[in-house]
C-alpha cells in the first residue's frame, strides 16, 4: 500500500470553490458593514437626508424606520452565508489535503483557521471600515438589503413576532426601581475620594433630577415679586429698577388672581412716554401644579420657549414661582449673576463659620446648599414642610415664640423673630462633626 501524500493538489473544482469562497466572504463583509453603518449615521447625516431628494437616502431611512426586520433579515443573510462558507471550506480543505492521518490538522485548517478568517475578514475590518464610512456605505448597500429584505420577509416575520412575545413577557415581570437613596449611595461609592465636591453634587443632582417635584426648587408665595395691574408706569419703573428681575407676575387683586407675565425688554420702546398703557404688553402665564416632576416641566419649557411659571396649588391659588434658573441649579449648582449677592443676603446673612441667620420662609434645599450637605438630611422629620419655618413647625407642632430654641443632629435652631401667625427669622448654629 502506497502512502498517501499530505498535499493533494489544486484541480479545477477546487479553484472554482475558492472563487465562490472568496465571494461569500464578500458578502459576509457587506452584510456585517451593513448592519453597523445604518447605526452608526450621525445625527447630522439623518438631517441631511431627511432633506434630500435622493431615492437612496429615503430608503435608508425607510430601513432605520423598521430595526427589527433590518436586524433580522440581517442576521438571516449572514448566518446563511457563514454557515455556508463553513461548508465550502470543508469540501475545499479534504480536496487539498489528507487529513485520516493527521485530525489535529483537520481541526486547526478546518476550525481555527476558518473561524479566524470570517472573524476578520467578514466581521472585523468590515464593521471598522463601515463605522468610518457611515452613510456612504449605507447608501450603497440600501437598495441590496431591500431585496434582501422582501426575500427574507417570511423568516424576518417569524423572528420578529418571536421576539415581541418574549418582550412582552419580560415587561409584565416587576422591576423593583432603584430609590433616590439608592442612587445617592451609588454616586458616593463610584466617585473617588479626590472628586472634587461640586462634581459629586452635579452626579448627586442627576441622579435625582427625575425625582424632585416643583413644590421642593419653587421660590414660595411669600418671597414672590410681582406688581398689581393698576401700578401706574412711573412707579412700574422704580419697582423694577429697585428689584431687579427681567420677567414678572402681574395680579389684578391678589396673587390668587395672576393675569400675566411682564417681560422688562418689551418696556424698552416705550421707556419715553410716561402715561403707557404697559398691561398691554402682558404676557400669558404658564401654570403648573405643585406636584409636577421637574424634568417633565424642563422639558415644557423647551417645548414653549419659556423661562418662568406659576405654581398653583390644588384648589388654584398661587403657591409660588419656578423658573429655568432653578431647576437648572438642581444639576450645576448655583449659577451667579450680577444680581446674586444682593438676592443671597434676602434669606441669610453669615456671622461667622458656624452661625447664620436665615428667613425663615428659606427652602430646605436652599438651606442644604449652604451647608454643603445633602437633601435627605431632614427626610424623617420634616413632613410635608418645604421651608426652614416648615420644619420648625413639623418638629414643635405649634408656632414658637421669639427666643425659642430647638436642635436635631447638627443643627441648633434658635427663633430670633415671630409674631402669632409665623415665624420670620432663625439663627442656626452648626455644630459639624469632625468625622464628617
Amino acid at each position: 500500500m502506497t502512502d498517501v501524500p499530505f498535499f493533494l493538489g489544486i484541480d479545477t473544482v477546487t479553484i472554482i470553490c475558492l472563487v465562490i469562497q472568496c465571494v461569500l466572504l464578500l458578502f459576509s463583509a457587506l452584510a456585517s458593514a451593513s448592519e453597523t453603518a445604518f447605526f452608526s449615521l450621525l445625527p447630522n447625516d439623518i438631517n441631511e437626508m431627511e432633506n434630500s431628494d435622493r431615492r437612496s437616502d429615503k430608503l435608508v431611512l425607510e430601513l432605520r424606520n423598521k430595526p427589527k426586520t433590518f436586524l433580522a433579515t440581517i442576521l438571516i443573510t449572514n448566518n446563511l452565508v457563514n454557515v455556508t462558507i463553513t461548508i465550502f471550506s470543508v469540501y475545499i480543505m479534504n480536496r487539498m489535503f489528507n487529513f485520516e492521518a493527521n485530525p489535529v490538522w483537520a481541526f486547526i485548517i478546518n476550525v481555527v483557521a476558518v473561524t479566524s478568517l470570517l472573524l476578520i475578514f467578514g466581521e472585523m475590518i468590515p464593521k471598522i471600515t463601515a463605522a468610518k464610512k457611515a452613510r456612504s456605505l449605507a447608501t450603497f448597500l440600501a437598495p441590496s438589503i431591500r431585496v434582501l429584505v422582501m426575500i427574507f420577509k417570511p423568516l424576518s416575520n417569524l423572528l420578529v413576532r418571536s421576539t415581541a412575545i418574549i418582550d412582552k413577557k419580560l415587561a409584565k415581570k416587576n422591576v423593583n426601581p432603584l430609590s433616590i437613596s439608592d442612587l445617592t449611595t451609588a454616586v458616593d461609592i463610584t466617585t473617588a475620594e479626590e472628586t472634587p465636591s461640586e462634581e459629586r453634587s452635579m452626579l448627586q443632582g442627576i441622579a435625582t433630577f427625575g425625582e424632585k417635584e416643583v413644590s421642593d426648587i419653587m421660590q414660595p408665595r411669600v418671597q414672590l415679586f410681582a406688581i398689581k395691574n393698576t401700578t401706574k408706569f412711573s412707579h412700574l419703573i422704580e419697582l423694577i429698577i429697585e428689584n431687579g428681575f427681567s420677567r414678572i407676575p402681574v395680579y389684578e387683586d391678589t396673587l390668587d388672581e395672576i393675569k400675566g407675565i411682564l417681560y422688562v425688554k418689551d418696556l424698552l420702546p416705550h421707556l419715553e412716554d410716561h402715561n403707557f398703557q404697559w398691561q398691554s404688553l402682558l404676557r400669558p402665564a404658564f401654570f403648573v401644579p405643585e406636584n409636577k416632576k421637574i424634568n417633565d416641566l424642563f422639558q415644557d419649557f423647551r417645548a414653549k420657549k419659556i423661562h418662568i411659571a406659576i405654581v398653583v396649588d390644588e384648589y388654584g391659588g398661587t403657591s409660588g414661582l419656578v423658573t429655568m434658573e432653578d431647576i437648572l441649579e438642581e444639576i450645576v449648582g448655583d449659577i451667579s449673576d450680577e444680581f446674586d449677592a444682593v438676592e443671597e443676603s434676602k434669606y441669610y446673612k453669615k456671622l461667622n463659620d458656624r452661625t447664620y441667620i436665615f428667613q425663615a420662609q428659606t427652602s430646605l434645599v436652599d438651606f442644604c446648599k449652604v451647608f454643603d450637605i445633602n437633601e435627605l438630611y431632614f427626610e424623617d422629620i420634616k413632613g410635608e414642610s418645604d421651608t426652614l419655618a416648615g420644619l420648625i413647625l413639623e418638629m414643635e407642632g405649634r408656632i414658637p415664640h421669639a427666643g425659642f430654641s430647638t436642635s436635631y443632629k447638627e443643627f441648633v435652631f434658635k427663633i430670633e423673630k415671630a409674631d402669632k401667625r409665623r415665624i420670620i427669622e432663625i439663627k442656626v448654629i452648626y455644630n459639624e462633626k469632625d468625622d464628617e
